[in-house]
C-alpha cells in the first residue's frame, strides 16, 4: 500500500537520522530530499529508488512548494511508497505542515518521522543547552525569514532566543530586539552547518554579532541564539575538540569499504570524503576459481590476501555444488580485517603474520615444511608476486586464481577543496587516484599511507607520505593521522 513518510533528516550528521527515518528510506520508492538533507543518507534507499532534488536553497528553489506537494501525491497515487526527506524536523519551520495538509486534501496516507532540528543539534555539537536550570526555564524559536512581520518585543525577552533563517536580515533584527529592550551584552551566536565538521561558529556579545557575522563572512544557512547559556560555550564545547575536528579527510578506497572508515573519522571530528577510486569487479572468466572450487578437498593451505578475496571466494563457492565441507586445508590471512572476514565464517585463520603484508607471511611460515604441499591463492586478477614466487621456492604447488578484479570507476566525484589529507589503503588507490585527478590535487595535502607496499607506490610518483600505518590496517591509518602533530 503507498504512503508517504514526511521524514526529519536531522541538522546533518547523518548519525543523527532517527531509527525509524532509516527504516522508511529503506522502504523507499520515490525520495524527495532537499538542500539540508544530508545526501549520505541516500545510501539508506535501495539503489533502485527514484530520487528527486527538490532543492529550497535560498532563492534557488528547484520546485515550487505546490510543484513539491503534486509530486509526492502523484507517486503515491502510482502506488508507491514515498519519502520527504527534510532537513532539521517536519514540522519545525520545515513546511511540513503545508505537506501534510495537501496529502489530506489528496487522500493520501501519510506519516510524519520527527527529526533533530537545528538548535538542538547546535546545543548538542556547540556546547550550548537551551536550557538550563542556572540560566533558562524558556526557549522561544522564531523565523527570521521576514523580520518586519514578528512582534520582537514579547519576543526579545525569552532568556533563550533561536533565530531560524535570520542571517540576512541579522542586523535588522538585532536593532529590534535591543529597541525592545534586551541588553545589547546578551551573548550571541551564529551557527552554520550545525553537527558538520565544518560547522562555522561566530559569538559576540548581542550588539557586535552583526559585525562579528559579516567579518567571518558567514552565509546562510545558520541558525542564532542569544541568550546566557551561550556563555557556556566555551566550557561544553566538545566536538570543537576532538582530534581531527574540522579536518577534511579524502577516503579512496572503494565505495563498499569506506563506510567503516568514514565512520572512524566522523567519531574523530573529521569531515571525511569518499571519494573511491578502485571498483570491485567479478573476474572475466572464472574458469580457474570454479576449477579450484571443484578439487577444494585437495589443497593444503588456503591463503587469503584480503577481506575481498574472502567475500569473493565464498560468493563463487556459494553458487557451485559445493560448500565449506570440502576445505580441509588450512588457512592463512594477511591481516586482521581479513582475519576477521574468515572467521565470519566461523572458521579459523591459523596463521596471520604479525606483519600484515606478504613478506610477514612468508617469514611466518618459515617454520613449516611446504614441499609438496598444494596451496590456493584467490586473490585479485593484478597483484604482487612475492608470495607466490618464494613458496614455489620452497618446493610448494601454488595456484594463483583470479577471485576478483579491480578497476578505475568511470566517474569521480566532485573533488571538495580544500582537503587535508588523502588516505591510500593500496597501491592500485595509488595508482588510480593519480590518474583519475592528477598529481596536482595533493599540493599541500598530507597523505596516509596503510604500509610500505603502498608507501612505495606513493614513492615511486616523487611523493613521500607524511605518515604510514602501523600496525598495517584501516585503524592503524587513522591513529597515525591522530598521533600527526
Amino acid at each position: 500500500m503507498s504512503k508517504v513518510y514526511l521524514v526529519g533528516a536531522g541538522p546533518g550528521d547523518p548519525g543523527l537520522l532517527t531509527l525509524k527515518g532509516r527504516w522508511a528510506l529503506e522502504r523507499a520508492d520515490v525520495i524527495l530530499f532537499d538542500h539540508l538533507a544530508n545526501e549520505e543518507l541516500l545510501r539508506y534507499a535501495p539503489e533502485s529508488a527514484e530520487r528527486i532534488y527538490v532543492g529550497k536553497k535560498k532563492s534557488d528553489h528547484a520546485f515550487s512548494q505546490e510543484e513539491i506537494a503534486a509530486i509526492l501525491v502523484d507517486r503515491a497515487r502510482a502506488g508507491r511508497t514515498v519519502v520527504r526527506l527534510k532537513g532539521g524536523d517536519p514540522f519545525i519551520f520545515g513546511r511540513g505542515g503545508e505537506e501534510a495538509e495537501a496529502l489530506v486534501a489528496a487522500g493520501v496516507e501519510f506519516e510524519v518521522v520527527p527529526g533533530v532540528t537545528a538548535p538542538l543539534g547546535i546545543a548538542a555539537y556547540c556546547g550550548v543547552p537551551l536550557t538550563h536550570r542556572e540560566h533558562t526555564s524558556v526557549v522561544t524559536f522564531v523565523t527570521g525569514h521576514d523580520a518586519a512581520k514578528i512582534d520582537w518585543a514579547p519576543v526579545s525577552g525569552s532568556e533563550t532566543l533561536v533565530i531560524f533563517m535570520g542571517l540576512t536580515h541579522i542586523a535588522g533584527i538585532v536593532d529590534r530586539i535591543i529597541a525592545a529592550g534586551r541588553d545589547p551584552e546578551t551573548p550571541a551566536m551564529a551557527v552554520r552547518w550545525a553537527t558538520y565538521p565544518h560547522q562555522q561558529t561566530v559569538a559576540a556579545a548581542l550588539r557586535e554579532l552583526p559585525g562579528a557575522i559579516a567579518t567571518a563572512k558567514m552565509k546562510p544557512p545558520a541558525t542564532v541564539i542569544i541568550g546566557p547559556v551561550v556563555g557556556l560555550r566555551d566550557q561544553l564545547d566538545w566536538f570543537g575538540r576532538l582530534p581531527l575536528a574540522g579536518q577534511r579527510i579524502v577516503i579512496t578506497r572503494a565505495r563498499d569499504q569506506a563506510g567503516k572508515l568514514a565512520q572512524r573519522l566522523r567519531e574523530l571530528g573529521a569531515d571525511p570524503v569518499e571519494f573511491p577510486t578502485i571498483r570491485i569487479c567479478e573476474p572475466r572468466d572464472y574458469s580457474a576459481l570454479d576449477s579450484a572450487i571443484a578439487r577444494l578437498e585437495t589443497y593444503d593451505w588456503l591463503i587469503f590476501t584480503s577481506v575481498n578475496g574472502v567475500k569473493s571466494f565464498t560468493a563463487r563457492l556459494d553458487a557451485s555444488a559445493r560448500d565449506l565441507r570440502a576445505l580441509k586445508a588450512r588457512i592463512c590471512a594477511i591481516g586482521s580485517a581479513t582475519a576477521a572476514a574468515v572467521e565470519s565464517l566461523h572458521l579459523k585463520a591459523d596463521v596471520v603474520p604479525d606483519e600484515y603484508v606478504a613478506e610477514g607471511l612468508i617469514e611466518k611460515l618459515a617454520v613449516e615444511n611446504l614441499a609438496g604441499t598444494r596451496i590456493l591463492i584467490p586473490r585479485a586478477a593484478v597483484a604482487r608476486d612475492v608470495l607466490p614466487v618464494e613458496l614455489r621456492r620452497r618446493g610448494a604447488v601454488v595456484d594463483v586464481v583470479e577471485a576478483y578484479r579491480t578497476e578505475v570507476p568511470e566517474s569521480v566525484p566532485e573533488w571538495k577543496a580544500p582537503v587535508d589529507w588523502v588516505t591510500f589503503a593500496s597501491s592500485s588507490a595509488v595508482k588510480n587516484f593519480l590518474a583519475l585527478v592528477g598529481r596536482e590535487r595533493l599540493e599541500g595535502v598530507r597523505i596516509a599511507s596503510i604500509g610500505p607496499v603502498t608507501s612505495a607506490a606513493v614513492r615511486q610518483h616523487g611523493l613521500e607520505p607524511d605518515v604510514e600505518a602501523r600496525p598495517y590496517t584501516v585503524e592503524g591509518m587513522v591513529e597515525a593521522i591522530v598521533r600527526h602533530p
